[in-house]
């Protein structure tokens, strides 16, 4: 296979060779689906009940000789369409870009050495490295493969993961049995392996049943389908006051005419004038336009999340960042940066000091003051530990001036640093010692063992590490001095000691063994101790702010980890996690009342293991709380699809459990969490500001129109106006809302209740009399021009300008009135100046150029933006002083109050 792709197992291709096969087979990638199709999105602006009805409306109006009216009013609805489709098509641009970063990354050799790509750009003859918890991303031809199974469910069916091997078939097999071949979109699920690429994209098995496979639509959101349903609602009741209003506007100036008078063509006409004005104010009331504002508002947000290191797979899940009450974080690399470094290290019974910082390979190592140095026969001195850190081992290093650059685990790399720092070039001690089998790492057994060659002897020797106290528990000899004697109970008790020692000093230790590999026993019993390496993995310097904030937000913080428990303690005391400390396996043994209280309490689980992080998960679900769960391995992909929002590690973390994820830590840090935290709270209220802020504006157009006609006056806006107004104050400004900055002391409240909805009582209260007083001040304006341009030639025109224009004036300031609940500054968010002063411009573009002869508009004088200006003053004045009177009738303060208090 090999020879057919013209590739050498060792160096991989050259970067020539990669884009003449790029070139020849194109990217690694399924025919993508149907791309947005410009024509169908716009004209799907126009699929509406209400908008049908409109075009009906219009259609009569220019059988009926009204022709400016109806060309106007079609001008206005593509300008709507327009905006419509301009936002629609950004949100599935926001989207498609959202899906790119979610694309996974695969190891290669190329140019002689290891690097990770894109996994579209992998071509055929790649030499691809593959280990547990990798999702394959191209058909491969296995080359060698080490305890290795992968589980092909979702190309074969089969249930239970299949073992794998290098060696030739000499049959013709089916998919399921060729066991010596890796299928695109198959996951690895024990072992490790390297394999050559020999189809990808369309040419891979599950690219030739592409035609079957679609991509799930995607669903709404919990909120978006909420808004939905509560459209619905508001818009039945809209559409019924609307009626309302078409009823009363044909009785006042149609039926009476026709009753009394015989004047049928009057009634005809005001028909239709009002069915016109009903179905406009109908366009302009109804927030349909919600839903794909809030896709907007949390594709946007997610877009400035990934700035912060969380990369959100699912856009439900900003929901969820806003209601976590816990947060169940690993230690490793999360709470801690995850950059290992050696201190100390323990073999013949002493104590070795091992000095540098880092992944720095300058340091001394001191055993006793004194230099180790090495000996002529294997297994004679302390740098034999050291040598099984370096052979029982899948990390590599690039050194260059004595700094290396890892790849692989952070873990593994300070053991490597370690032992060049003891004088052991790895690269060349490895390359002698060759490896012939693997038992790799896994959560159960916290060990990992590999059986090597001797370059002398070629006698075959196991080495492993793992948890102190397991590796002891396989241990029969220990070494000392180049004697290997019996372990006593006396001496295993004086190592776990010492590793208690270690540990208490907030380090990571590891023990370490060997042994002459025989083929009549196990490969992980009877092994020889050698001895122990501590590392210290310090916290991140912003950790403990974090975990800080966390508490004030009222949510706990609860450390979940493999590590030792005195380790574990050690670090939760200096970071801040306040709690009792315990066992993964004593928490497992205790009854399920007992895990209850202990829930409560514990707040330091150590040694856990996968399972253990489930039962976690649904003792704290049972209880009503919204949790947070990170994980990094295919055994914790069950506790991250448990987890209300399940966070995957985007640098240490396997495919298998980024794929589970809600959430992709890029840092692995776990401030990023507190980060998104913060952010899906913020988004959150930037929805609630632009509900209220349309529902309380719609609503307000309406009761304008319908008190008119009660009151018997002079309609104050035509149909033409009210979509005008729908044009400049609805889309705009509302979006602009969306990005507004967030509230100071959005990490200073409690977390929001699933059962909360976007419109509880007290914003319901203020939607409904900021509308009030809208349509009063409006009304006042309107009853002030009808006295004083009573008798003048442009009468109508003129009070229906300054109802149509002081309606848009009190609307736009209502953004900052809703701004100003949340304490945001006037000129905090650049988007809303613009879209404010884009809306003021149109209008008095229209006012004050011949455009006005479209609305049958006339100019306003300054005594009448004078009017204009002091009335919407007095409408903002009130509605501040509404939310003190808001807040003291629902017994809450403003929203400033820490989350004890509020």
């Amino acid at each position: 296979m090999l020879k057919e792709l013209n590739v050498d197992a060792e160096n991989g291709l050259s970067n020539e060779e990669v884009e003449k096969r790029k070139s020849q087979y194109g990217l690694n990638e399924l025919k993508a689906k149907k791309k947005i199709n410009l024509i169908v999105l716009f004209f799907s602006q126009f699929r509406s009940f209400i908008i049908y009805i409109l075009l009906f409306a219009v259609l009569i109006s220019l059988i009926s000789g009204e022709y400016i009216d109806s060309v106007v009013i079609l001008v206005i609805l593509l300008f709507n369409a327009f905006f419509g489709f301009v936002q629609e098509y950004k949100a599935e641009k926001a989207i498609e870009a959202l899906k790119k970063l979610t694309e996974l990354k695969s190891k290669v050799i190329r140019n002689s050495q290891i690097i990770l790509i894109d996994t579209k750009e992998i071509v055929p003859g790649d030499i691809m490295l593959l280990e547990e918890g990798n999702k394959i991303s191209a058909d491969a031809r296995i080359i060698e493969a080490i305890s290795f199974e992968s589980s092909e469910a979702s190309l074969t069916g089969e249930s239970m993961p299949v073992s794998k091997h290098s060696d030739a078939i000499d049959k013709e097999v089916t998919i399921a049995d060729q066991r010596n071949m890796l299928f695109s979109g198959t996951t690895i699920t024990r072992g490790k392996a390297r394999a050559v690429v020999v189809a990808t994209g369309m040419n891979s098995e599950i690219g030739k049943i592409a035609g079957l496979v679609s991509e799930f639509k995607e669903e709404p959101t919990p909120l978006q389908r909420k808004l939905e349903h509560f459209g619905k609602y508001i818009g039945v009741a809209i559409i019924f006051i609307c009626f309302i209003v078409f009823i009363l506007g044909v009785v006042k100036e149609g039926l009476i005419k026709l009753l009394f008078q015989g004047q049928f063509l009057d009634f005809v006409f005001a028909s239709k004038t009002w069915f016109l004005i009903a179905v406009s104010l109908a366009v302009a009331a109804v927030p349909e336009g919600l839903p794909a504002i809030v896709t907007i508002v949390l594709a946007l947000g997610v877009i400035k999340m990934v700035k912060r290191n969380a990369l959100i797979r699912r856009l439900p899940s900003v929901e969820t960042l806003g209601e976590t009450t816990i947060i169940a974080t690993d230690k490793t690399g999360t709470l801690t940066k995850n950059e290992m470094t050696v201190k100390v290290a323990y073999a013949n019974l002493k104590d070795i000091q091992v000095g540098g910082e880092g992944y720095d390979i300058k340091g001394r190592v001191l055993c006793n003051g004194s230099p180790l140095h090495r000996a002529s026969q294997f297994g004679k001195n302390e740098l034999l530990l050291f040598n099984v850190g370096v052979l029982c081992n899948n990390a590599s290093l690039n050194i260059d001036k004595n700094k290396a650059e890892i790849i692989g685990d952070p873990t593994e790399a300070a053991l490597l640093i370690s032992a060049e720092k003891a004088g052991i070039k790895h690269a060349e001690f490895r390359k002698a010692w060759k490896r012939i089998s693997e038992e790799p790492f896994d959560s159960i057994r916290k060990m990992m063992s590999t059986i090597n060659v001797s370059p002398d002897t070629k006698r075959a020797y196991v080495f492993t590490k793992g948890a102190p106290e397991k590796v002891l528990e396989r241990c029969s000899r220990i070494l000392i001095n180049g004697k290997i004697i019996r372990l006593r109970n006396k001496l295993r008790q004086e190592l776990l000691e010492k590793n208690d020692e270690f540990t208490k000093g907030a380090l990571r230790v590891l023990g370490f063994a060997y042994k002459e590999h025989k083929k009549n026993e196990k490969i992980e019993d009877n092994l020889i101790f050698v001895g122990l390496q501590g590392m210290i993995d310090p916290p991140h310097p912003e950790v403990k702010e974090s975990i800080r904030r966390c508490k004030e937000a009222g949510i706990r913080v609860i450390m979940v980890t493999g590590d030792n428990k005195n380790t574990a303690e050690a670090i939760g005391r200096e970071i801040g996690i306040s709690g009792e400390g315990m066992n993964g396996l004593d928490f497992a043994k205790l009854g399920r009342e007992e895990q209850f209280k202990a829930i409560e309490n514990v707040s330091i689980f150590s040694r856990v293991e996968p399972k253990h992080k489930v039962i976690i998960i649904e003792l704290l679900q049972s209880k009503g709380e919204i949790v947070a769960m990170t994980g990094d391995g295919v055994n914790d992909a069950p506790a991250i699809k448990k987890a209300d929002l399940g966070i995957a590690m985007g640098i240490s973390g396997t495919d298998v459990a980024k794929e589970a994820s809600d959430m992709v830590l890029q840092d692995d840090n776990f401030t990023s969490i507190v980060n998104a935290v913060e952010e899906g709270r913020g988004i959150y209220e930037n929805i609630k500001k632009f509900v209220n802020y349309l529902l309380s504006c719609n609503l307000g157009e309406v009761l304008v129109i319908l008190l008119a006609i009660i009151l018997g006056w002079p309609l104050p806006m035509t149909a033409v106006m009210i979509l005008w107004l729908n044009l400049v104050t609805d889309g705009l400004p509302a979006l602009a809302l969306g990005v507004d900055p967030y509230p100071k002391d959005v990490m200073k409240r409690p977390p929001k209740k699933t059962s909360d909805g976007i419109l509880n009582k007290s914003t319901g209260f203020n939607i409904i009399y900021v509308s009030i007083f809208i349509t009063l001040g409006v009304l006042i304006l309107f009853k002030w021009a009808m006295i004083k341009y009573s008798g003048t030639e442009f009468y109508l025109g003129k009070i229906q300008t300054i109802a149509f224009t002081s309606i848009i004036v009190m609307e736009l300031s209502r953004l900052q009135a809703i701004r100003s609940e949340y304490k945001i500054g006037i000129f905090s968010n650049k988007y809303l100046i613009l879209a404010v002063a884009s809306s003021l411009i149109l209008q008095l573009i229209v006012i004050y150029t011949p455009l006005r002869g479209f609305f049958d508009i006339v100019p306003l004088s300054l005594v009448d933006w004078g009017m204009i200006i002091v009335i919407t003053t007095g409408v903002f004045i009130i509605s501040m002083f509404g939310v003190i009177a808001r807040d003291k009738i629902f017994e809450r303060k403003a929203s400033n109050l820490p989350a004890t208090k509020f």
